[in-house]
């Protein structure tokens, strides 16, 4: 029979945890709200600047992508939107830097890997976001061409958008890689994220429906107007990507301490019914024993 101070023990350190898990669960659902504020803001620029590349797209000169170019750089901007047939592939893989989030990397790192093996022929490189990324790559020994930790702090930073655009441009500009893929969850409810796959590179100039009806008048040479816009376009992309990672990893954290929260209430039920029935049945022996020896010595 088990000890009762064991057992209640036991009770206390499950307590202790349930209180630690409702703690956490609090305080990312108070970071949830402002990181969905931010997901979501961030959405509609994003919309209205794929919009205005695919304006801009019809009365482009071939010639003028081939001149523009961001200083000091010793590639066109134009590298960015040719397509080759991929031999080379870099994956970004959006993760987190802590755990106690559910399956959230899990899923993200069964994407990539799936990504990564296939299809066959295909050297796979990759960068990672967030430290749960980084160490499984390179517990498996995977190729790792960069890292970028601690960016989901308080608030994600636009200039680490900045760093990991610029990496990934130099890569495909200079023939490094032939594809660009961002892999990461997506912020779909409280309850709901989903992971997605974006190929960030070649850029695609997407194409309007009114893209005809308009007249553009540049009075920017066209070269310098695309030296900013195209690489803003790629750290809009990277950096909405983070700030819908950042949302999910919230609430997939605020989730994931809820349901523990309420599997310690349901343990330390259990265990408290399992102490009263130990304790009674340790009464009851007692008892018994009082009452044979009494009857005994009758």
């Amino acid at each position: 029979m088990p000890n009762l101070l064991d057992i209640r023990r036991r009770i206390r350190s499950v307590k202790n945890t349930q209180q630690i898990t409702q703690a956490m669960k609090m305080v990312s659902a108070a970071k949830l709200r402002r990181a969905q504020e931010q997901a979501l803001a961030a959405r509609p620029y994003a919309r209205q600047l794929q919009a205005l590349m695919g304006g801009l797209a019809p009365h482009l000169d071939p010639q003028v992508l081939g001149e523009a170019s961001l200083p000091g750089a010793d590639w066109a901007l134009g590298e960015l939107l040719v397509r080759r047939a991929v031999r080379r592939r870099r994956v970004v893989a959006i993760t987190t830097d802590s755990g106690l989030v559910g399956a959230f990397n899990a899923n993200v790192l069964k994407a990539v890997f799936e990504l990564g093996a296939e299809p066959a022929g295909v050297a796979t490189s990759y960068v990672a976001v967030g430290r749960k990324a980084r160490d499984v790559f390179r517990r498996r020994g995977l190729p790792l061409a960069g890292e970028h930790l601690g960016l989901f702090g308080r608030q994600v930073d636009y200039a680490a958008a900045r760093a990991i655009a610029a990496q990934a441009m130099q890569a495909y500009a200079t023939a490094e890689v032939d594809e660009v893929v961002v892999v990461g969850n997506e912020f779909k409810s409280v309850l709901q994220q989903k992971v997605v796959s974006r190929v960030l590179l070649p850029l695609e100039l997407p194409a309007t429906a009114a893209a005809e009806d308009r007249d553009y008048i540049f009075e920017t040479p066209p070269a310098q107007l695309l030296a900013a816009l195209l690489p803003r376009a790629l750290e809009t992309q990277i950096y909405r990507s983070l700030l819908e990672s950042l949302a999910s990893e919230h609430a997939a954290r605020m989730n994931a301490m809820e349901a523990a929260t309420s599997n310690a209430g349901e343990l330390i039920d259990s265990l408290t019914l399992y102490l009263n029935r130990v304790r009674q049945a340790a009464i009851t022996k007692e008892i018994i024993e009082v009452v044979s020896g009494a009857a005994a010595l009758d």
